[in-house]
């Protein structure tokens, strides 16, 4: 007889669309780094399913969960216990297990707060347009309010939601915040420092960018887009043109996951790991 455990500790990823979704690659590097007998599933979980996916969390004893769009706001509403920061975020972006009963966290701003630092971007006193109003938009406009940014513009197409986010950071932060339709060509303002794409254009296969006029983008502003895959996006091929700093979606994607990684784990995450697996995917 042997007592070796022939189970495999799940994480799971749920998201739809979720195929292009490359954080599998990063948490597989991990748990081999590490010597984990661990693995990451990512799920395709259609928006009628979720609740259904969230249970199926607890059937099957799983650790964990990383939830991506369009699922970050919705599931908040299927979960036992919801940290408070996420609470004031309105959107969860890991969710994990403990004593039979599943928690919600949100690492995505955290994630991005950590990149900027990495690259030594102050953005005390800084004005930032933040381009959509989904989960990540949220995460990442709640965390630049609390770190001193003096304003933030959110530009979204759907009105409803835009104003919701632009409540939640009048509500939880003194930020001055203004909301933005975007049912036309959105012009970049003048004294802008921080330029976010927070929306889905441009992911792989979208070739798209997003509709703003780039002839106001300047070399003085630094220009993000979240997107991981793939990491030169369109929009930041634009912004590169225009002679602008820029960031792509590889380092919030490592950090943000970084920190689910210890909610799942109790272990710090191979960082560098991470990073070289994600490099030598995109590299091929």
């Amino acid at each position: 007889m042997s007592d070796r455990c022939y189970r495999s500790e799940l994480i799971g990823l749920f998201g739809y669309p979720v195929d292009e979704n490359p954080t599998v690659v990063i948490m597989e590097a991990a748990f081999k780094a590490l010597n984990l007998d661990y693995r990451y599933n990512t799920t395709s979980v259609k928006p009628e399913d979720l609740d259904t996916a969230v249970k199926a969390l607890k059937a099957f004893n799983m650790k964990g969960t990383h939830i991506t769009v369009p699922h970050k706001i919705e599931v908040m509403k299927y979960l036992d216990h919801i940290a408070d920061d996420a609470q004031m975020i309105g959107a969860v972006n890991t969710v994990y297990l403990k004593d039979g009963e599943t928690y919600g966290e949100n690492t995505d701003g955290k994630g991005f707060i950590i990149s900027l630092k990495e690259g030594n971007i102050d953005i005390i006193g800084k004005h930032v347009v933040i381009l959509g109003a989904g989960g990540a938009a949220h995460a990442i406009a709640i965390e630049l309010a609390l770190h001193g940014v003096e304003s933030i513009i959110i530009v979204n197409r759907n009105e409803s939601k835009g104003r919701e986010l632009t409540s939640r950071l009048n509500t939880y932060s003194k930020v001055k915040t203004e909301f933005v339709l975007w049912d036309k060509i959105f012009s970049i303002p003048s004294d802008t420092d921080l330029i976010v794409n927070a929306t889905s254009v441009g992911l792989y296969p979208d070739k798209s960018k997003p509709s703003i006029d780039y002839n106001t983008l300047d070399k003085s502003m630094i220009v993000c887009d979240i997107i991981p895959n793939p990491p030169q996006t369109p929009f930041l091929d634009e912004a590169i043109k225009a002679g602008c700093h820029t960031f792509d979606g590889f380092s919030m994607l490592i950090n943000q996951a970084a920190i689910s990684f210890k909610l799942w784990v109790g272990e710090d995450a191979p960082i560098q790991a991470m990073r070289e697996a994600l490099k030598k995917e995109f590299d091929n």
